[in-house]
């Protein structure tokens, strides 16, 4: 009794016309004329950088990228990766461990170097580098990390994903705390102080901790903008406005390899996708706090202001709803905001779930894409040993991936559309662990890469849809701390591959095996996610929390029995006892007769 008390108190109150329990949806946004011209400036405002944080992100593929080496003053036609040294030591290792020193079968063949080459080569005193990633100068080349110094690189490679993982975590509950206009304006100054100091690095190790903070600033960056456009949007134009911002991300990727054939150095490369970001400084002018969040935390004379100044911008009259509606901010009692942190995500019931559900989700997607990426690039194919096409083909992957999930989102909606590619992520996964092993030789090589096109391709957007049904199904209060969890989980699965480089590819088929298997426990775990097309966007942490799931199929319509009508069925079994009062003559017994 006393549950359902409570639960009749929570809808009274949310019966109210109070602005925490107002449908923003359906009520609010309509009154600012829907997509009016000035959200539609904010919405083209956070597109903008998208094509910087795109270029930030390739750009460690740039950077450290392993060059070719040749001694000084040998003429010699063979160049040595200089990755394949630790590589060509464990061999060297092995062979010596075998009876008779004898080379372990196919290990020419599965490219390791020749052994006396690489010693040599790390003994010369002067180098000579060729780079095939268009720049002619990098961070490998000029700090000499080859040979005995080569896992720096590595160190490099961590220092911007644990950055950005980092900085998911910690500015997404600072943008439910203090705002996301302040956390956008300040990731802007310091990324460009850290970022601009990056190019200035005097070795490895400053080099390292300069690009963590980097990845710390570009972190809060890509959050606010997009919770921004999550927040700002219709239902109807929600996907849409965050799809355009990923396809412009990833124009800026195909852009990045031209940008650093033009710069040719590093710091040139570095200083040019940095310097872009000054223009994001008079955002604290131009870009907005978010009226939900706002609203939703009952800052309410900062969203009567914010209110006003929307329709100042779309030119909008006010009629008598607008005028309600600002009568009701000003009826309201001043309080102190009710701001919410992430902790509070503990409690929940069933809200806590979700978020679980899509954090797995996210870190299996872009964990086991990896695994594809390097099981395409093992096989020796002619076209795919050249760096542009290699990174082309991730690109242009990724780009069908979304234009395909356009599609089927619409048709299939968000639940059914992540099902879908986490169902054929997890055949393509299982197929190549289990299939590929039996067929003959000649047909391993081109199955094995079928498989892996088509398992980038799914995991893709099971990895980038998991962070948007995140945003859409986490309530305002705490959008930014639950989308930086998920964002996180992303990360987390990025950086599996730059470890798996550090430790020789050692215990990789395993790390391939343990992601297949949790795509095959996301799909049973999908199945409980609620889906969240056109639906309103949660406010308060109950709203979330009470966020209904559907099932897949809609119910049937049942016909109605014979008996069923607006009179309570009338209880024939004659079982039931009056204990007050006795059975006289006067009483009506079971079959209707009296009783004698």
């Amino acid at each position: 009794m006393a549950v359902e008390r409570d639960e009749q108190q929570q809808a009274a109150e949310c019966e109210a016309p109070e602005p925490g329990c107002r449908d923003l949806d359906g009520t609010v946004l309509p009154l600012l004329g829907g997509l009016g011209s000035y959200q539609k400036k904010i919405i083209l405002l956070t597109w903008v950088p998208a094509v910087l944080i795109g270029l930030s992100r390739s750009s460690d593929c740039f950077f450290t990228a392993e060059p070719q080496l040749l001694c000084r003053g040998i003429n010699s036609s063979r160049l040595a990766p200089a990755d394949h040294v630790a590589h060509a030591q464990v061999a060297a290792n092995r062979s010596a461990a075998r009876p008779g020193g004898a080379a372990p079968p196919g290990a020419r063949d599965r490219g390791a170097p020749d052994i006396n080459t690489t010693h040599r080569e790390c003994q010369c005193r002067e180098r000579d580098y060729r780079i095939h990633a268009a720049l002619t100068h990098n961070i490998v080349t000029k700090w000499n990390l080859v040979c005995k110094s080569a896992w720096k690189v590595h160190i490099a490679k961590f220092s911007l994903l644990v950055g950005l993982i980092i900085g998911y975590l910690v500015t997404g509950s600072l943008a439910d705390w203090i705002g996301r206009q302040l956390v956008l304006v300040l990731s802007v100054i310091f990324i460009l102080v850290f970022g601009l100091t990056v190019a200035l690095s005097v070795n490895v190790t400053m080099f390292s901790t300069l690009r963590f903070f980097e990845g710390f600033c570009l972190a809060g960056i890509f959050l606010t903008l997009y919770v921004t456009r999550i927040e700002i949007s219709l239902p109807r134009h929600r996907f849409m406005v965050t799809m355009v911002a990923n396809f412009i991300a990833m124009g800026g990727q195909l852009l990045m390899p031209g940008l650093a054939a033009l710069c040719r150095d590093w710091q040139v490369l570095q200083a040019i996708i940095i310097c872009p970001f000054i223009f994001m400084i008079p955002y604290w002018c131009v870009f907005p706090e978010s009226l939900r969040w706002l609203l939703a935390t009952h800052q309410l004379q900062a969203a009567k202001e914010l209110f006003l100044h929307f329709l100042h911008n779309n030119r909008i009259d006010m009629d008598d709803n607008v005028k309600e509606f600002v009568s009701e901010l000003d009826k309201e009692p001043k309080t102190r905001p009710k701001k919410t942190f992430i902790i509070k995500l503990l409690y929940t019931r069933i809200l806590w779930k979700h978020v679980l559900v899509l954090c797995v989700n996210s870190l299996t997607g872009f964990g086991i894409h990896n695994c594809f990426a390097k099981s395409l690039m093992d096989y020796k194919v002619n076209s795919l040993s050249n760096f542009y096409i290699r990174y082309y083909l991730m690109e242009v992957i990724g780009i069908l991936s979304c234009a395909i999930m356009c599609v089927l989102v619409g048709l299939m909606g968000r639940r059914g559309t992540l099902l879908l590619f986490t169902i054929l992520t997890a055949l393509a996964s299982l197929l190549q662990l289990g299939l590929i092993s039996y067929m003959a030789n000649h047909l391993q090589a081109p199955f094995s890469i079928v498989f892996s096109i088509v398992g980038m391709f799914a995991s893709h957007s099971v990895g980038n849809l998991s962070i948007f049904f995140c945003a859409e199904l986490i309530p305002t209060v705490i959008r930014g701390g639950g989308l930086g969890l998920v964002l996180a989980s992303a990360g987390f699965g990025q950086l599996t591959a730059p470890i798996m480089e550090l430790h020789n590819q050692k215990g990789y088929f395993l790390h391939h095996v343990i992601f297949a298997c949790c795509t095959v426990i996301c799909i049973i775990c999908i199945l409980l996610l609620p889906e969240s097309k056109g639906q309103n966007l949660p406010e308060s942490i109950d709203d979330g929390d009470n966020y209904t799931r559907q099932p897949f199929i809609p119910p049937k319509k049942v016909e109605q029995p014979l008996l069923s009508n607006n009179t309570e069925l009338k209880d024939y079994s004659g079982l039931t006892e009056n204990p007050i009062s006795e059975l006289t003559a006067e009483s009506t017994t079971a079959n209707g007769t009296r009783s004698k």
